[in-house]
């Protein structure tokens, strides 16, 4: 599993809802929530337990917010939640189907920065067998410029 295919969860929540605002009462912050029901997206990415290059096609809700003040400082937080198909470039390799759900956090200041996020999948080859692919990614940064990062797939 890779951060890329958590990433088009979360930009497909970014992309495919209107954009409404609302500023804070006195406090110099825009607030903008987005829902989604029944979006679709489909992108190219590797099947998270094999790597074997593929189309995944999702079928979700999801709901994105983020509060932005006028210094610069936001949060950002986003869930999706649904079913996906895996079509394999290789009609020799198994499909899969199932469900998914993702998350993600975002902290920005004008010093630091934290970005984390969730992927759990619970899926069916196309021969039967059965999958739980998870993964959770992190990704800060300090004043001082000190970069924390990890990303942590597995599959089972």
């Amino acid at each position: 599993m890779s951060v890329r295919i958590i990433a088009a969860f979360a930009l497909a929540g970014l992309l495919l809802l209107p954009s409404t605002g609302a500023w804070a009462a006195g406090a110099g912050a825009v607030s903008t929530t987005e829902i989604t029901k029944n979006g679709t997206q489909s992108f190219p990415s590797p099947n998270p337990c094999t790597g074997v290059p593929g189309t995944v096609t999702i079928t979700f809700n999801g709901v994105f917010h983020i509060t932005t003040l006028a210094n610069g400082t936001f949060w950002a937080t986003g869930t999706q939640t649904g079913t996906f198909t895996f079509t394999p470039d290789d009609p020799t390799q198994l499909s899969a189907s199932g469900r998914f759900t993702s998350w993600f956090g975002d902290n920005n200041n004008l010093q630091n920065g934290a970005e984390t996020s969730t992927l759990s999948i619970r899926g069916t080859n196309s021969d039967g067998t059965t999958f739980v692919a998870h993964d959770v990614a992190h990704l800060s940064v300090s004043a001082s410029g000190i970069t924390l990062s990890f990303d942590k797939p597995t599959c089972h």
